[in-house]
């Protein structure tokens, strides 16, 4: 069901995107950088964001400190890390790394005062970000001194909803499937329907970049990256019909981007490798990077600013509940306050969309907010 909603979906756009050229036009034809014209970047400053119910995160106000080091907890093979690097590297943000086992326990990451078992985290300063969704929102907003590589950056409606349906596709559908397979059986990808979808549509025209820009942008990472993942494992796609032979444009995409991701990382300076207790002396040293979240009070839940629950992911990890005050809560964005395991403040902020949240001594967690 999820991959035929998306095909059609992805259909749809495509055929209305080839009659209205407003996303070629209104990202960025190149990577290059787009100064806030009221900061300069070595600035600290106080921004406020205000998202209803669109796109956007949630509303809080934003402190541009230029001293809050951006942590990256993961392993090099992440799929999931891989997003987030290479969003770094090519907006040609700095930061630190933290690295992990691949497989729990692990315990920087209890350190921190989660029990978020996935990979990657992002901390930046004492905030404490889940899922790559969010985190790669979170950095949008942080840090608008960089390049920019976003349809919601160059203000493009048709863009953002690109980049929306391309990570709804890839995660929920492509990645889901496939992992499902991992440690069952290979290819894990059987069905060429998504390189057909990809050599037919957007690179049907010779094009070298998902929107025709000069280089890779935010599009690009939500959609290359199941497909570079499967391409660099051996035996993950059957190559009687999955391969360059089948579908040269889209390989060729793929090569082109790793190339284009390689060459970013090496005009910025290398990451600078933390150990736990290295990572957690910053964190515990740094502020708040965003303060005066707000708890939607219509949301359909009925929980309130203060009270304590517990968050947790819907599909793995389930059993791995954080548990803190509840400082932030919209349609899109949960923020709790919990501690580090030497008492110091943080806030856990995780997506609505794939976590659940209910109060921490209410079964039913207000109205049925198991479910939401």
């Amino acid at each position: 069901m999820i991959w035929s909603l998306s095909i059609y979906l992805f259909i749809y756009l495509f055929i209305y995107l080839s009659v209205h050229s407003s996303i070629h036009s209104s990202i960025h034809p190149s990577i290059h950088p787009s100064i806030h014209p009221s900061i300069h970047p070595s600035t600290a400053y106080h921004q406020s964001y205000h998202c209803g119910r669109g796109f956007g995160i949630q509303d809080s106000v934003i402190v541009m400190a230029p001293n809050a080091e951006i942590i990256l907890y993961h392993y090099r093979f992440s799929p999931f890390a891989k997003r987030i690097v290479w969003y770094l590297n090519l907006r040609g943000i700095p930061f630190a790394e933290c690295l992990q086992a691949p497989v729990i326990p692990r315990p920087d990451v209890d350190a921190l005062g989660t029990k978020y078992r996935r990979i990657p985290i992002v901390v930046v300063g004492r905030d404490v970000y889940n899922d790559t969704r969010l985190i790669l929102q979170k950095l949008e907003k942080l840090y608008p001194e960089y390049p920019q590589i976003s349809a919601a950056s160059m203000g493009s409606p048709d863009g953002m909803a690109a980049e929306k349906l391309l990570e709804f596709w890839t995660i929920d559908g492509l990645f889901a499937r496939a992992a499902q397979l991992l440690l069952l059986d290979l290819p894990l990808l059987n069905d060429p329907k998504a390189f057909e979808f990809l050599e037919n549509t957007f690179f049907s025209d010779g094009r070298e970049w998902i929107f025709k820009t000069s280089g890779p942008t935010l599009s690009d990472i939500e959609a290359v990256w199941p497909f570079h993942w499967l391409s660099t494992l051996p035996g993950a796609l059957p190559e009687d019909y999955i391969s360059r032979q089948q579908f040269p444009r889209t390989f060729a995409w793929i090569e082109r981007f790793d190339q284009a991701t390689r060459s970013a990382a090496k005009k910025v300076p290398k990451p600078k490798s933390l150990l736990g207790l290295e990572a957690l002396k910053i964190v515990t040293a740094s502020d708040f990077v965003e303060m005066d979240e707000m708890v939607d009070v219509q949301d359909p839940t009925g929980l309130q600013k203060g009270q304590e629950v517990q968050v947790w992911p819907i599909d793995t990890g389930m059993n791995n509940k954080d548990k803190g005050r509840l400082v932030g809560l919209s349609s899109h964005e949960i923020v709790i306050e919990s501690c580090t395991k030497d008492g110091v403040k943080v806030k856990i902020h995780t997506p609505r969309h794939g976590f659940r949240i209910r109060g921490a001594f209410d079964k039913d967690g207000g109205r049925d907010a198991s479910k939401l």
